[in-house]
């Protein structure tokens, strides 16, 4: 069996943007919906933003029935990825669900500034309702291969002197405040036939670039054909967004599509850098490789 896949259909089911007399609905979130096909036909949902109720009207419209979903990926802890999978397994009448993620998924995770506020998983998303309805948590900071040709990175080396968590967050651990550099973000690859490598990341938390050469040591020999994703740049200096674009184009990915928290600045940016190899994200669109 070959380890990739036929081809794969990406449809953004919830983002932070809406294309102009479009009938979905925005929220400030991120959620994919997977296609594959090959020797498998799979459906895969990578995060869920952070309204059910946007989400489902997203949904409903696609004709993406709940039931249809054989896993969930989630790319880190953050409320707008992760609020209302406990209502996504109740649309799903509590059937058993794959749901993966990092170990460190359920920690304490919070901001300081401007107010003390929590950013993680919510209450009616804790390890025990998920479980109580079907979600079968698989916790590893390893890479795992969801079919061939589909795996997730795994926690991303960090090795770009220019790239962090976009964002100032901390954790308790044994009772002692910490910097958070939310080890937990995660993304996932696609390994398309003919093609090469489709990157599909929550928010690069990890660093967008940290991530593309992580790809490309789990995937040897093949290239880059797609990067797609939030890229957590929105409130980046102007040198960081330059060093970022600048790193992104020498991989020289195919195309990039990015949107939620990547900003203005940086898709203006990837645009001028990238031309027609760049387009911004929008719920409801989809792309097929």
């Amino acid at each position: 069996m070959e380890n990739n896949i036929e081809s794969l259909k990406v449809t953004i089911l919830a983002e932070d943007s809406v294309m102009y007399e479009s009938p979905f609905w925005g929220q400030h979130g991120i959620s994919f919906l997977l296609e594959t096909q090959g020797s498998e036909n799979k459906k895969i949902m990578i995060d869920v933003g952070q309204n059910f109720e946007a989400l489902f009207h997203n949904m409903q419209i696609l004709e993406v029935d709940p039931c249809s979903i054989d896993a969930l990926v989630l790319t880190h802890c953050h409320y707008d990825h992760t609020e209302g999978v406990s209502s996504l397994l109740e649309a799903r009448g509590n059937k058993e669900l794959p749901i993966i993620a990092h170990p460190d998924l359920f920690r304490p995770h919070f901001i300081t500034s401007p107010f003390l506020r929590h950013v993680g998983m919510s209450r009616q998303d804790s390890r025990e309702k998920l479980e109580s309805k079907g979600g079968r948590l698989l916790l590893t900071s390893e890479p795992l291969e969801i079919m061939p040709g589909i795996i997730t990175t795994g926690e991303i080396p960090r090795v770009t002197d220019f790239e962090d968590a976009g964002i100032a967050l901390k954790t308790i651990k044994e009772g002692k405040i910490l910097k958070d550099e939310v080890h937990d973000d995660i993304s996932v690859l696609a390994n398309v036939k003919n093609k090469g490598i489709v990157v599909l990341t929550g928010c690069s938390h990890a660093g967008i670039v940290n991530i593309s050469f992580h790809a490309m040591k789990l995937i040897p020999g093949e290239t880059i054909e797609a990067v797609i994703g939030g890229f957590h740049l929105i409130e980046a200096s102007g040198e960081k967004i330059d060093k970022t674009v600048k790193a992104l184009y020498d991989i020289n990915p195919g195309w990039v599509a990015s949107g939620h928290c990547t900003g203005f600045r940086a898709q203006a940016r990837l645009f001028e850098i990238f031309e027609d190899r760049f387009s911004p994200l929008s719920s409801g669109r989809t792309f097929e490789i």
